[in-house]
């Protein structure tokens, strides 16, 4: 009876496995790891250098791209195609507009921005790309910049991927998977040998590898948050362990599903990230944030397409750390951020979509920054507070050395710690169902079983490469597969013009 039992679940998993997807991106990974992990720096030497030389000479191809990926979306969202849902003419959307927008944000970008909010408006400011250091015109820059690298563009690449699975998986039938994307130019191909090169691509080195890194350096993030509330010291050994309890957290929610794990997590995590947001504005310098988030928003929209194509031959270092490092990095991210956000997006029209994925995000991000960002800003300025070296060498304990200039820092630093801790978690049970679904053929709702082996690899993968020091390796590579992503999107842009076309001469 006991065989007969096992028998049959091995049956109905192997019925909803992509067996050449699921074994060649468990594969990959075993190989990567093994090589990351043994030898770190051939490792990250070679995959470092493979991203420099693509930086180096197609950093023109991805400031093009991306822009017109941009302007793509903004297409979409202003035409006529922006009243096709996604999913039957009459069915209402699956999660209401703040569920949603929780899982949208959450997914997206929250953990870099908690990692990233007080940090980049400062150094941009020490160190600006053309006014000179530490002036007025260097402040300007300096947010103008932050959201340049975290608004629009960002979001627009993934409501370009998002937007395209969704509707060919909700009004098309076809998988919830990035073949999809070459449907209507390859047809019947995706199931092929094709289909599986691309679903592997986009598995393994544009979603497992990007949350395990990002789960590793978090590690640390959380481990530099701990040390400054408490005697715990910052060492690879406690930052397994943070590993671990993330991931233990992560396959309960990814194993309770959408709506009693993922959803909740992502609203409480919105929540708490408001209350931290007003206690800086409510504690910090109000009204010169506000100047600072008026006056910024106001530059960027006015700049936006002039720095859309903006290339630096005079300092090509700066641009090729900053501005095409992060669309190397949302580019390698679209896979997971993109699938995620279609799945949880049925019954919306196109419009709805883009409205919601492109500009309600971005604004969120523009008055993260704005806040946190003009919150530290203003103590290196006004204050006379030496922020700016110690994050310097560790960006980690930026929102920490933020907090602590102000009152209660023993609450609002265990806040922030844990505030971290669920973005994490969230990031890491989105991208355990993203590679379950696709290793799964593309299933909505695809077997606990292998929801538990994804989320249970990606905290091996960062355990293991966190105690080999290979995480630089792995991270380069996941930057690295942002070329071969972005000739993906064109094609998928080429492709849902044509489907959306097509759909629109039907009716």
């Amino acid at each position: 009876m006991v065989n007969f039992h096992i028998r049959k679940k091995i049956k109905q998993l192997s019925q909803k496995m992509q067996p050449q997807v699921f074994i060649g991106s468990a594969f990959l990974v075993i190989v990567c790891v093994i090589f990351g992990s043994n030898f770190p720096d051939t490792a990250s030497n070679l995959f470092s250098t493979l991203q420099t030389k693509i930086l180096k000479y197609f950093g023109w191809y991805y400031i093009l791209v991306v822009s017109l990926i941009l302007i793509f979306i903004i297409f979409l969202l202003f035409s006529k195609y922006g009243k096709i849902k996604l999913g039957g003419d009459d069915e209402k959307p699956a999660f209401n507009n703040f569920s949603w927008f929780t899982m949208l944000f959450s997914a997206g970008m929250g953990t870099g921005l908690v990692f990233w909010g007080v940090a980049e408006p400062m150094m941009h400011y020490k160190n600006p790309p053309m006014a000179e250091a530490e002036t007025p015109a260097a402040l300007f820059d300096a947010f103008q910049y932050s959201f340049f690298h975290w608004g629009l563009h960002p979001w627009a690449i993934y409501a370009l991927f998002g937007v395209c699975i969704a509707f060919y998986h909700f009004r098309k039938n076809l998988p919830l998977a990035p073949r999809s994307l070459l449907y209507p130019l390859i047809g019947d191909r995706i199931y092929g040998v094709t289909g599986h090169v691309v679903d592997i691509l986009a598995t393994v080195v544009g979603t497992l590898f990007g949350v395990a890194t990002s789960l590793g350096l978090g590690a640390m993030q959380i481990n530099a948050g701990l040390s400054r509330i408490s005697n715990i010291s910052i060492q690879p050994s406690v930052q397994i362990i943070i590993v671990m309890v993330i991931t233990l957290f992560a396959t309960a929610s990814v194993v309770l599903g959408l709506s009693k794990g993922i959803s909740r997590l992502s609203r409480f995590n919105i929540i708490l990230a408001f209350i931290m947001l007003v206690f800086v504005l409510f504690f910090g310098p109000t009204l010169y944030i506000i100047k600072i988030f008026v006056s910024s928003f106001g530059g960027y929209m006015q700049s936006l397409l002039s720095k859309s194509f903006w290339i630096n031959p005079n300092e090509p270092e700066w641009q090729k750390n900053w501005t095409l490092f992060y669309w190397a990095w949302w580019i390698s991210w679209s896979p997971f951020v993109g699938i995620f956000t279609a799945r949880i997006s049925r019954g919306r029209t196109i419009r709805q979509y883009i409205l919601w994925v492109l500009l309600i995000p971005s604004l969120a991000t523009f008055l993260w920054l704005s806040v946190f960002g003009g919150a530290g800003l203003d103590m290196i300025i006004n204050g006379n507070v030496n922020l700016f070296e110690p994050i310097k060498k560790e960006v980690s304990i930026s929102l920490h050395l933020l907090l602590e200039q102000y009152p209660l820092a023993s609450i609002t630093s265990v806040l922030a710690t844990l505030l971290i801790t669920i973005y994490f978690i969230t990031s890491s049970d989105s991208g355990s169902l993203v590679d379950d679904m696709v290793t799964s053929g593309g299933h909505p709702n695809p077997p606990v079983a292998q929801r538990i082996f994804w989320a249970c690899s990606e905290g091996a993968v960062a355990a293991i490469l966190l105690l080999a020091g290979g995480l630089e390796a792995i991270r380069s590579a996941s930057l690295a597969s942002g070329l071969p992503l972005s000739m993906i999107l064109i094609a998928a842009a080429l492709g849902i013009f044509k489907a959306l076309k097509n759909e629109k001469i039907k009716k």
